[in-house]
């Protein structure tokens, strides 16, 4: 007998081996029409996969995150189906599930027109109404690769090659006549595939190396019903009109060219909103007892090898050479802070010693990854480090986390999730230290009050981290602010402080930024508010405009009273229609738009007008003043 255990602890015995769907059978025909694929014993495993002993059992539904998943990375397959019927002359490559959907690389001659990319989803939809069972079959190396040799596909003999001898079966998966490899497991028939869309075609690179053929990827989407995918479509649109390169012209606040690329040229009004933001986390830094620093741009390899970095993220750093010496330029903060903490000795009195800069860094990012000012080479971090004992990581922790949530308030980001990224491999140390690191991090969470969620290896390579993912005005995750705790690099540096009983130790070294990458904080802002920046970010927080020329003077010294007060303040006074300004500015998303008349010139005052177009009346500059200081979140 084998005895299956259900989520709920029911049992169910069976009196030979059982697949997934014979389980799902047995508790009811409606949960078997609905059953992708399973979980025995927490492994993923296809509906048709025989259970052959004692085992707990997951049936997996399209209401499933991770049945939703696997209809994802079937509709990969789907997209392979589609495009060999059409254009037999190309070559599948790989079809990964991503966040919100799917991909699929394909090597072909001529590139995919838009016309193409319509026709390989009707195709796709006129596949799925056949609703055709996908058959799954485990099948020897040596038969694996005559399929594909027979059917011309190179890149899956590369991959088989690539999984070495050791693996002698794989397994196929048959939709129809076409034929994909995959650890799988993927859905038992292509009805559950029928909400899905086809987004856009992109260029890629065989595995992902710029030095390799360039390879065509087709990016979908799918969701379990057309109820979901039509609220992600709409979101896509949404995600459109926010995109901060629109908007980014729209109110010139930077530009990008192709003589620079992943670097950002800032114009006067995106340079006032990064002053903002800047000057706001400076002030919070100085509040909590940072001290700033500035530290080079470029220091020699030496330094480093010996911070670990030239053996786990060279690929991503940036050299050049002067005089036989070679240097990299910095692509982290953290070895400069450490060679400040060394320039002198410090007692167990003296710490927490903190450190802040504002520490411009280049990385040396890929070209197809690079996106606007979310993922650009050139970027500036709001970087601090902290020198502490190990009994002073929670409290230092704690502080970080309240500090952390009041700025992502004050921003405008109220649902935040936190995460704890745990050790990597690559990394530097043993899984001793690793357990006190991580362990650090969650009795400090804990002493927070905090609920996290954990992600298995992608922590630091010197050291676990606690990550706050911010979610945006439509619904949007961006992974922000960063708490690290690294036993190794203060060692690694030569960092001491002497102990209460004389003793030379290495402090424990926190890693720690708020916003991360000032490019990217703003861009995820722009996006976040629709370029309708809160008053006290908005680039020009106010235009003064008059109606006829008679109006100049008052016009001209409202403005500059405001600016002697600190306000970012505009004056319009073009020979043009009233309304037309305030059309003209509102589409600038200018937070308050300050009309001068006859009236108000006489009575020394403004009519202020909301970008929203609400009407709040006539006030003096004074009380104006007061209103914009009280909305100011300093």
């Amino acid at each position: 007998m084998i005895t299956i255990t259900l989520p709920d602890g029911s049992r169910r015995e069976f009196e030979a081996p059982v697949t997934v769907m014979q389980v799902a059978e047995s508790i009811g025909p409606g949960l078997a029409k609905a059953t992708v694929a399973g979980k025995v014993d927490g492994r993923q495993v296809d509906a048709c996969d025989l259970i052959e002993h004692d085992a707990s059992l997951q049936i997996l539904t399209p209401k499933d995150p991770e049945g939703l998943e696997i209809i994802r990375h079937s509709c990969a397959h789907l997209v392979g189906h589609a495009v060999k019927q059409l254009y037999p002359d190309a070559k599948m490559v790989i079809g990964p599930v991503i966040e919100d959907g799917f991909y699929y690389d394909i090597w072909r001659e001529q590139p995919f027109t838009p016309d193409d990319m319509a026709a390989i989803e009707q195709r796709m939809r006129e596949l799925i109404d056949t609703e055709y069972d996908v058959v799954k079959r485990m099948t020897p190396r040596e038969q694996v690769i005559e399929i594909f040799t027979a059917r011309g596909e190179d890149y899956k003999l590369r991959l088989v090659e690539d999984m070495g001898p050791e693996v002698t079966a794989m397994g196929l998966y048959h939709h129809q006549e076409y034929v994909d490899m995959c650890r799988g497991p993927h859905v038992p028939n292509t009805r559950f595939l029928k909400s899905f869309k086809l987004l856009r075609i992109s260029g890629a690179y065989w595995r992902g190396d710029a030095k390799n053929e360039q390879l065509q990827r087709i990016y979908g989407t799918a969701w379990a019903d057309n109820k979901q995918l039509k609220a992600y479509i709409q979101r896509i649109e949404e995600a459109e009109k926010r995109d901060h390169r629109r908007i980014g012209r729209q109110q010139e606040l930077f530009h990008l060219q192709e003589e620079a690329p992943g670097l950002i040229f800032w114009h006067p009004k995106g340079w006032a909103v990064w002053q903002v933001v800047e000057q706001y986390m400076r002030r919070v830094y100085r509040e909590s007892g940072y001290q700033e620093v500035r530290c080079p741009q470029i220091l020699d390899v030496s330094l480093w090898k010996q911070s670990g970095h030239w053996d786990n993220y060279q690929e991503n750093m940036f050299f050049t050479e002067s005089e036989k010496r070679t240097y990299a330029l910095k692509p982290m903060n953290c070895p400069g802070h450490v060679q400040v903490f060394n320039h002198g000795l410090h007692s167990y009195r003296d710490l927490p010693i903190r450190y802040g800069e504002f520490g411009a860094c280049h990385r040396n990012e890929p070209s197809g990854a690079l996106h606007g000012i979310l993922r650009v080479r050139g970027f500036t971090q709001d970087d601090g480090h902290v020198f502490c004992t190990e009994g002073q990581i929670e409290s230092e922790v704690t502080a970080f986390h309240a500090q952390a949530m009041k700025v992502y308030a004050d921003f405008g980001f109220t649902d935040v999730q936190v995460k704890l990224a745990l050790r990597p491999e690559p990394r530097l140390g043993d899984d001793a230290t690793w357990d006190k690191a991580e362990e650090a991090l969650r009795a400090a969470l804990r002493a927070a009050g905090v609920e996290w969620q954990e992600l298995p290896g992608e922590g630091a390579f010197y050291g676990p981290k606690i990550e706050y993912h911010l979610r945006d005005a439509i619904g949007r995750t961006w992974q922000l602010g960063t708490m690290q705790v690294d036993f190794m690099m203060p060692g690694r540096l030569g960092a001491e402080y002497v102990d209460e009983n004389s003793q030379r130790r290495n402090p424990v070294m926190l890693h720690r930024a708020i916003v991360g990458s000032m490019e990217r904080f703003i861009g995820i802002l722009i996006e976040h508010h629709e370029g309708r920046f809160p008053a006290w970010l908005a680039p020009v927080q106010a235009v003064v405009m008059n109606i006829t020329d008679a109006q100049a003077d008052a016009v001209r010294g409202a403005r500059e009273t405001l600016a002697a007060q600190g306000f970012r303040v505009e004056a319009d006074l073009r020979n043009e229609k009233i309304g037309y300004k305030i059309r003209e500015h509102t589409l600038q998303r200018v937070p308050y738009l300050l009309v001068v008349g006859d009236r108000e010139k006489e009575n020394g005052q403004v009519a202020v007008r909301s970008r929203e177009g609400e009407d709040l009346g006539a006030m003096t500059v004074v009380e104006f003043a007061a209103r914009l200081r009280s909305e100011d979140v300093h």
